[in-house]
């Protein structure tokens, strides 16, 4: 996962990651590995997005932009 520290959409979605985790059992063993594209830009600039939050399995890029509930349940979903 893309994201920057003051991001309102990122903020979101980690929230939303805490609250499915909590929700869901089966989600809760899910690592996402999160990288501040502003802390660590030559990482970022290898990736193909250009909004945040932005989240990639295996390489592949899965959701970009601001995100819902629902679709961050997806997403987890599709990382098991």
């Amino acid at each position: 996962m893309f994201y920057q520290p003051r991001c309102p959409f990122c903020k979101r979605a980690f929230q939303y990651i805490d609250e499915l985790k909590n929700e869901y059992p089966e989600l809760k063993d899910i690592e996402i590995e999160a990288i501040d594209e502003i802390e660590f830009p030559d990482i970022a600039d290898s990736y193909d997005y250009y909004y945040v939050p932005t989240f990639y399995i295996d390489e592949v890029k899965i959701h970009e932009a601001g995100i819902f509930k629902p679709e961050m349940e997806d997403l987890l979903r599709k990382a098991l």
